[in-house]
């Protein structure tokens, strides 16, 4: 029996109409950051932010519903939801992806929620790979949810202007077994321990939980519980395990590296989205940068992507890479050729 291939079928989007400028954040740093330097040094002009009806769960419907629209696929066909929305969420130990069964009619989906911050796109493609490749009962599966963790971050800590463009929205991506095109191959996911709670929401939790005196100040608790470690060692790590998880995910995908297309990457400085442009040899046009939304956590992959097909930036026989980092610390990036006649490997 030949091998499977795992191919995407499309995407969906949902961006709330409602927006933060960069002025209006430079007016909440209470003039620590100017305007210029949030769109020049952070990267960006502004960035969606939820309205009355966007939360997270409602938003991941959302985009899911956008993706069946595009692709013309029934919900009943759907086998699995892989919801890989944020756990800030409308009601907490609620499953976002049986919310998101039930609201989009997947009455034959059973789901279940990933987490690995803003990894989590890239992580849950591997495993929906994995399991269409491994059980021939599955046939498609949803990767979907929305994120905004955007709201817990006080403007006024210094320390968290690497999170000033948290911003809000949701994605969606279809996967297929035997789609014969746009195939995902390699992927490869790191993670490093030692930032596991260097960063993260500080009250209402176990640890640390919500009570009267301290509930205000919980809803903007997002912060750098550790700064000075996690930045002493994500200047030390994290591009070149970037540029491992890239290296990694082209070796499984029998693809040399120089074939890369297109870079699908979540929003950073510019500098840093510069950098890494030239590690891999890439020009402006080979990749989105995210400035009209900022950082929508692990929607801003599949974002790219969905620009990119829009812009006409990838054409058939196009090789993509998905990349990805999330506080914890986790790198991920996977590998796509998209169009007819891309190898199976990987």
């Amino acid at each position: 029996m030949a091998r499977r291939n795992v191919g995407i079928v499309g995407t969906g989007i949902y961006i709330p109409e409602t927006y933060m400028t960069a002025k209006e954040i430079s007016e909440a740093t209470e003039g620590t950051w100017s305007e210029d330097a949030i769109i020049n040094k952070l990267g960006f002009t502004k960035k969606p932010v939820p309205g009355p009806e966007d939360g997270t769960q409602d938003m991941g419907v959302k985009a899911a519903m956008d993706c069946l629209t595009r692709t013309g696929v029934d919900p009943l066909n759907i086998d699995v939801i892989l919801c890989m929305g944020e756990e800030w969420k409308e009601y907490p130990l609620t499953t976002s992806a049986i919310y998101i069964q039930e609201a989009i009619g997947a009455k034959n989906a059973w789901g279940i929620d990933v987490q690995n911050r803003c990894c989590t796109t890239v992580t849950a493609m591997k495993m929906a790979k994995d399991m269409l490749m491994a059980d021939e009962s599955i046939d498609t599966i949803m990767v979907c949810g929305g994120y905004r963790n955007g709201d817990f971050v006080d403007y006024r800590d210094k320390d968290m202007s690497m999170m000033y463009n948290l911003g809000a929205g949701a994605a969606a991506i279809i996967l297929k077994a035997n789609y014969d095109k746009n195939l995902l191959l390699g992927s490869h996911i790191m993670s490093d321990g030692s930032m596991a709670r260097d960063a993260g929401v500080e009250i209402g939790g176990i640890a640390n939980p919500i009570t009267a005196e301290n509930y205000l100040e919980a809803q903007k608790s997002l912060r750098l519980m550790a700064a000075d470690h996690m930045k002493a060692r994500l200047n030390e790590v994290s591009m070149p395990n970037w540029m491992k998880c890239i290296d990694k995910a082209f070796e499984k995908s029998n693809i040399a590296k120089s074939e890369l297309d297109y870079l699908a990457v979540l929003h950073f400085k510019y500098s840093m989205h510069k950098k890494m442009l030239e590690l891999l040899g890439l020009e402006e046009d080979q990749s989105i940068y995210l400035s009209h939304y900022g950082h929508i956590g692990q929607v801003d992959q599949i974002l790219s992507l969905h620009l990119a097909l829009e812009a006409g930036k990838i054409k058939d026989g196009s090789v993509i890479a998905m990349i990805a980092a999330g506080i914890g610390y986790a790198w991920a990036a996977n590998v796509v050729v998209w169009g007819e006649g891309g190898s199976v490997n990987g």
